[in-house]
């Protein structure tokens, strides 16, 4: 059994593989164009997220700063009030303010040792950051 010789006429002409394929680029530019709404979409949501975290964050940093500062006074004044009897109230209030004043230097000096470590890293040319 022999089979027939194709008419020319019928033969597959090179454009006929070029309309599905045209059809598939569409179909996927169709696509990619709702898989980037869909990530623009996503990442607004996701933003919204960590602007209500930072947000609730800022609030609760400020009142625990708030609570601190008032309990720091309140440490003061119970420092006055236990050490007048014992040294005058002039010297309770040196101790205290003394006391107040190394923490704060203390403090300066460890921000500042913050700074040239910063600083240092930030102008050297190296990766180590020690």
């Amino acid at each position: 059994m022999t089979h027939p010789d194709p008419d020319p006429a019928e033969a597959a002409s090179p454009r006929d593989g070029v309309a599905p394929l045209i059809d598939d680029l569409r179909q996927f530019a169709d696509e990619a164009r709702a898989y980037a709404a869909a990530e623009v979409a996503f990442q607004k949501a996701r933003g919204k997220v960590v602007a209500l975290g930072l947000r609730r964050l800022a609030l609760l940093g400020f009142c625990a700063l708030s609570f601190a500062v008032f309990a720091l006074g309140a440490l003061v004044v119970g420092l006055l009030l236990a050490l007048t009897p014992l040294v005058t109230a002039w010297g309770a209030t040196a101790i205290v303010a003394g006391l107040l004043v190394l923490a704060a230097l203390l403090s300066v000096r460890s921000a500042m040792g913050v700074w040239r470590r910063m600083v240092r890293v930030l102008t050297t040319e190296g990766d180590d950051p020690a």
